[in-house]
């Protein structure tokens, strides 16, 4: 969790000038040692990326928390009350005077010299009473420090927000130790509440399925039934006990084809009104953006109502991948 208050004039101004308007690489050779630059190279095939700093802190107070940070891990940008932005550590080092170049030097002389560079960004929009009432923090709690939040929380947030797997990065990954964890494991390999979950989606799909075909909500191809999931449009892990019965809004049909897939990743979700929009990063993926504008790009969706309304709002905020706030 990365505090950076935008309502603060020289935040802004950081933010400005290496998040909204990436470091081309090249126009800091003479700052940067040459396998930093080669690593970059290599993540940042375009030769500039979004980059951040973190201050050692008085009496080197944030170096034990900086050590806990590594290469995939997701860093979340908080300032004003708000979840706003976030993405992935491609790269870390320390460079004190790359840092003061780009953003000069606190009141107490310090430069945010533990620096790393950044992928796969994305705008969000949550407030901080909500994450707090997610990960069971005290009510007044704020991020006023940069911290690492522990397993526990990290995977709940995850699963909030429906965050991608990590990007490669230059590090090679350790296969025989990850064999060893998974033989290792020796939690239940089938939950006890699998067997209720899959009859609430049959029931659900026996609501919205009227014969023996149906129409994707999305693309509005007719298809057999098969090949059409019960889809929750507020991620079913999210919802209350009530939402979960609302069976006439909850859920929407969903093709197997592709369309339940992009909803459920965050490239494409519904506005109000119905119609489909499409996550600027899907840009990123040649495949999965061919796919958006051969089915989906400039469709309205008749599924959408009022009442159903909240649960897109939900998707929207939560699981679509916006793009990074200017």
């Amino acid at each position: 969790m990365q505090p950076a208050r935008r309502s603060q004039k020289d935040v802004d101004q950081h933010y400005l000038d290496t998040i909204v308007n990436p470091v081309v690489f090249d126009d800091h050779a003479d700052l940067l040692d040459a396998a930093t630059v080669e690593q970059l190279k290599q993540l940042f095939p375009d030769g500039q990326a979004q980059m951040w700093g973190v201050v050692p802190g008085k009496g080197n107070v944030n170096v034990s928390r900086i050590k806990k940070m590594h290469p995939g891990d997701w860093v979340f940008f908080s300032g004003d009350k708000r979840i706003y932005f976030g993405g992935t550590i491609a790269l870390m080092w320390r460079n004190k005077e790359l840092a003061t170049r780009l953003w000069g030097t606190d009141h107490a002389g310090s430069t945010w010299e533990y620096m790393y560079a950044l992928s796969d960004t994305r705008g969000f929009d949550i407030p901080i009473e909500e994450l707090r009432g997610f990960l069971g923090w005290n009510p007044n709690r704020n991020i006023m420090g940069i911290s690492v939040l522990n397993e526990a929380e990290s995977d709940a947030l995850q699963t909030l927000l429906t965050l991608d797997a990590a990007v490669a990065t230059t590090e090679q990954a350790d296969t025989q130790a990850d064999e060893a964890a998974v033989a290792a494991f020796d939690g239940e390999l089938e939950r006890t509440s699998q067997r209720a979950q899959r009859g609430e989606q049959a029931a659900l799909k026996r609501h919205l399925l009227q014969g023996s075909t149906g129409l994707c909500a999305l693309c509005g191809r007719s298809l057999p039934g098969t090949f059409l999931i019960a889809a929750h449009i507020k991620k079913r892990a999210m919802c209350s006990d009530d939402e979960k019965r609302d069976l006439a809004n909850i859920a929407m049909l969903a093709c197997t084809f592709g369309c339940d897939a992009v909803y459920e990743h965050g490239y494409v979700a519904v506005a109000p009104e119905g119609t489909i929009q499409v996550s600027p990063l899907a840009a990123g993926i040649p495949d999965v953006a061919a796919y958006i504008q051969e089915k989906l790009a400039g469709r309205t969706v008749s599924w959408w109502t009022p009442n159903r309304e909240p649960y897109y709002l939900w998707h929207r905020a939560h699981t679509f991948k916006d793009a990074p706030p200017a």
